[in-house]
C-alpha cells in the first residue's frame, strides 16, 4: 500500500505563541498516529515566503507549454513545484490566522500559485466552472481573536467563506473546518473554545 502523505501549510506570521500554529502540530501528532507509515510535507509560507505572481507567471499561466519561452518557464516554476506538491498529497492541512476578516497574504500567495488555469482548474464550454484537483481531504485550522457564531458576526468572516470556495474551484471539495476562535478574549471562554477545538482535532 502506498503511504499516506499530509501536506501541511502554516501561514501565522507568529512562529512562536501562535495557537493556530500549536493547533497544528497537535493536528499533525494526531494524523501520524493514526498512519504511522504517513509522510508529512512541511511548508512554512512564512519562513519561506511565496513569491507573489507577477505579470510574467499570469502569462506563463495562459500560455500553452509547447509555447513557453525560458522566461515564463522562469516565471512558473514555483507554481509547478507547488501543484505537484499539492497534488502528490492526499490530505491538505492548513493552519491560518484570521488576518483583517480575511486571509493573510502569505496565503494568499500561495493560493495565488496554485489556482491555475488549465492545471488547477478548467472552463467547460459553458462557461462554467471545474476542478482539476482530485482525491484531496482538506482540514483547515483557523484562529481568530472573536467569535462568529452569531449573525453579525459571522457577517464579517471572509476567511472561511474563501478558502472553502477557492479549494472547490480547484476540486477539493471535501474540507472540514477546525476554528478556533476567542484567542483575545477572557480566559475562561477562550480554553472553553480551545478544548472543543482540540477534540474535533482528536476524531480526525
Amino acid at each position: 500500500m502506498i503511504p499516506m502523505k499530509l501536506l501541511r501549510i502554516d501561514a501565522s506570521s507568529r512562529i512562536e505563541n501562535s495557537d493556530s500554529r500549536a493547533m497544528a502540530n497537535q493536528f499533525q501528532k494526531q494524523w501520524q498516529t493514526s498512519n504511522p507509515k504517513g509522510e508529512v510535507i512541511l511548508r512554512d509560507i512564512i519562513q519561506t515566503p511565496i513569491t507573489h505572481i507577477s505579470q510574467k507567471t499570469i502569462a506563463g499561466f495562459y500560455t500553452p507549454p509547447e509555447h513557453l519561452t525560458p522566461d515564463l518557464k522562469k516565471a512558473t516554476v514555483l507554481s509547478d513545484e507547488l501543484i505537484t506538491e499539492l497534488k502528490r498529497s492526499n490530505v491538505l492541512l492548513i493552519s491560518t490566522p484570521m488576518y483583517n476578516f480575511g486571509v493573510p497574504s502569505a496565503l494568499k500567495a500561495w493560493i495565488d500559485q496554485i489556482v491555475r488555469i488549465n492545471t488547477t482548474f478548467g472552463v467547460n464550454d459553458q462557461g462554467e466552472f471545474y476542478g482539476i484537483v482530485a482525491g484531496i481531504k482538506a482540514y483547515i485550522i483557523t484562529t481568530s481573536g472573536a467569535a462568529y457564531g452569531s449573525k453579525e458576526m459571522k457577517a464579517l468572516d471572509f476567511l472561511q467563506p474563501y478558502l472553502q470556495t477557492v479549494l472547490g474551484l480547484i476540486g477539493i471539495t471535501d474540507v472540514t473546518f477546525i476554528p478556533l476562535e476567542g484567542t483575545t478574549m477572557d480566559v475562561e471562554t477562550f480554553q472553553k473554545m480551545k478544548t472543543e477545538a482540540l477534540q474535533r482535532i482528536s476524531m480526525v
